[in-house]
């Protein structure tokens, strides 16, 4: 397992406009072995229960508004893992959470802007997991 990262992803223009931060994410990502599989976290997620995202193929989600047409367009196309996702659900119902799959679950851009920039092949199957809800 791999140590925890908190990546910041920014406005989704950085898909676009990476500036200083493309970069940086993508020495990041050559300075650290190559993942077999990224657990993430966005907070453009939020749900009661916590949920897993179990679909096998994710669409992008072009989950804003009031941007140039061209990150519209913007595709990342990596992998779910269904395994995966059922044992990190199972892992968080043996730690005491709510915890279930969401087999539809498209990747917001909190998960492919970052990646994008860091692993550009999208290559590398993400499973994403929902914040719970405030009083959730």
């Amino acid at each position: 397992m791999f140590p925890s990262l908190y990546i910041s992803h920014g406005s989704p223009m950085l898909a676009l406009e990476p500036g200083a931060s493309g970069p940086a994410l993508a020495r990041l990502a050559a300075e650290i072995p190559k993942p077999k599989a990224i657990v993430i976290v966005s907070a453009h997620w939020e749900s009661n229960e916590l949920l897993v995202s179990g679909n096998p193929q994710p669409e992008t989600w072009h989950d804003f508004g009031g941007f140039p047409k061209a990150l519209f367009e913007v595709q990342y196309p990596a992998p779910g893992d269904p395994r995966l996702a059922a044992e990190v659900a199972e892992l968080l119902k043996t730690a005491g959470f709510a915890a279930r799959i969401d087999s539809n679950r498209p990747f917001d851009h909190g998960v492919w802007v970052p990646l994008s920039l860091m692993y550009p092949l999208a290559d590398i199957p993400i499973v994403q997991v929902s914040l719970p809800t405030r009083g959730g």
